[in-house]
Parts: structure tokens; sequence; C-alpha cells
């Protein structure tokens, strides 16, 4: 399973696994629900939920510190929304395990293990971690030029959201209203309007974009980089105005390329499996 932001899901057997990964700390912290899940072998959320409940009360009884270690993150649920989510890193989940009778137990221990030493791996050898992505977007049917669009926009992003790390624009929060004013400049939709275009949930929007909408939200954060770099901008606020004027220079020149092609850019396609949507974005300008 790929992971561009550090926050996604992992996949065991048909299980999927929230997961998020800490730069400071280089550590992976996983959803403690969905570990139990796969444990006792349980579809249903809340009934899973439950389980956890009563271990944890039993745990505390018994005086086990493990589930005191047990931090609190926002991690998307299935309504779309983000909740605070019990979660934890490797170590204590291996501990957690030993309290839960299951013949998951050993291969999910074998999976965490690889998890973490992937990771580590990836860390000092990024290539590995492309090639990953790579074989993946591979099995799922996209074209040899889609896949190289696809990264050469990644490594776009990366630079620019480097440029931010660098100049005191927070992760999180600061960086998804940044990312939405350059889209909303070059795309005239939101990224939320757009995955809504695309029938898009939980999915990665950029992973169902279609060949030119990569390169134009690439050209949009390639230019707001480099005007940011000229005008050494710092902080949030700064960084809004080489973030509309990046995305402006992209907006014109889709404006160009529509009015040639007599078509929108911008598109309600996705590459979601037994459904393609055919929808088009009305634009205002």
């Amino acid at each position: 399973m790929i992971n561009n932001n550090l926050n996604s899901l992992a996949i065991f057997e048909t299980y999927k696994i929230r997961r998020h990964y800490d730069k400071k700390t280089e550590t992976w912290y996983f959803s403690i629900i969905d570990i139990i899940a796969i444990l006792i072998e349980q579809d249903n959320f809340k009934k899973a939920q439950s389980y956890w409940t009563t271990l944890k009360h039993r745990l505390k009884k018994e005086g086990n510190e493990s589930v005191t270690k047990c931090d609190k993150l926002k991690m998307l649920s299935a309504d779309g929304k983000y909740y605070k989510t019990d979660v934890a890193n490797v170590e204590i989940l291996l501990r957690l395990i030993q309290s839960v009778p299951s013949k998951k137990a050993e291969p999910i221990k074998l999976w965490l293990a690889k998890v973490g030493y992937d990771r580590v791996q990836e860390m000092s050898d990024p290539e590995k971690a492309l090639n990953r992505s790579r074989d993946y977007w591979q099995k799922q049917g996209r074209s040899k030029k889609w896949i190289q669009q696809r990264m050469m926009g990644q490594e776009t992003r990366n630079k620019l959201t480097d440029y931010w790390s660098d100049h005191n624009v927070k992760k999180g929060e600061e960086f998804a209203i940044l990312t939405n004013i350059i889209h909303q400049e070059w795309s005239d939709l939101s990224v939320k309007g757009h995955k809504n275009l695309k029938g898009l949930k939980t999915q990665n929007l950029r992973d169902h974009m279609s060949e030119e909408e990569l390169i134009f939200t690439a050209l949009a954060e390639l230019s707001t980089r480099r005007i940011s770099e000229t005008d050494k901008t710092e902080g949030l606020e700064e960084n809004k105005i080489p973030a509309r004027k990046g995305g402006k220079i992209a907006k014109d020149a889709r404006i160009a390329l529509e009015e040639k092609i007599g078509q929108s850019v911008v598109t309600g396609e996705n590459f979601l499996p037994h459904s393609r949507n055919q929808k088009s974005f009305k634009k205002n300008s």
C-alpha cells in the first residue's frame, strides 16, 4: 500500500489499518481498534471498539502500563470525518497483542515488524519507496506515461512542502490551507469540491487525476515555490500570496488549453473499480 502523506491506510490481508508516521521520532502509530478488529476477526467497527474498551479496562485493573502509553490522534473514519482514535507504536501493540487470544497474533506480529523495517529502509534509500509506489500503480493498470507524471508531480509537491517546512509553515492544517488555495486558484474548485466531482471519499485525489490535471497541479505548485523562494516568504499569511499567484499562472495556462481543445481539463473521471465517472466541470471563467 502506498503512503504519500504519511497518513494513510495500510493493508493486512483484507483489513484496512489506519496509520500515521511521525517524522520527528521516526515512529509509526497504528489505530488500536483496527488491529483489534484483525485479531478478533471482526468487520463490525462498533464491536471491535467495544472489545477494545473492555480489554483496556481489564488491563488497567491488572496494572498493565502499556495501555496508559497509548496516544490519541485524529484519524479518518468511515463517515469521512476525523475523530480522536487510540493509537500505539509497534512496541506497545506487540505487548497488547499478547493479551488477545487469536490465531492472527503471530502473522500480525510479523507484519508489524516488516512495516517498521520497510519504513527504515525507505528512509535510508528513498528509491525503494518510489519503486513500491510504481509497482502499485502498475498493478492498478495505470499507463507508464501517467505513472511518470504522477511521480514527477509528487517530487514537485515535496519540494514545495520542504520550502514551507523550512519557512515557518506548520504541517497539517496550514499545509492544507495553502494547498487548497493553490488548487482553488488553478482549477476553480476546492480540493474537497474536486474530490466530490470525482466521487471520491477517503481516496487520494492525485491518484485519480487525469494526466492534464496532474500537469496543471504540478505547474501551480512549481510556480508557487519559485515565487516563494524569490520573495522569501515566511509563515502562513505571507505564503498565501505566492499560493494565489502560482495557482493563477496554472489557471491561465489551463484556460488557454481549454480554448484550443474545446473541453474542460478539470474532470469527474476517476480510477475507481467498476465505476468511471464522466462528469466534467463547467467553469465560471
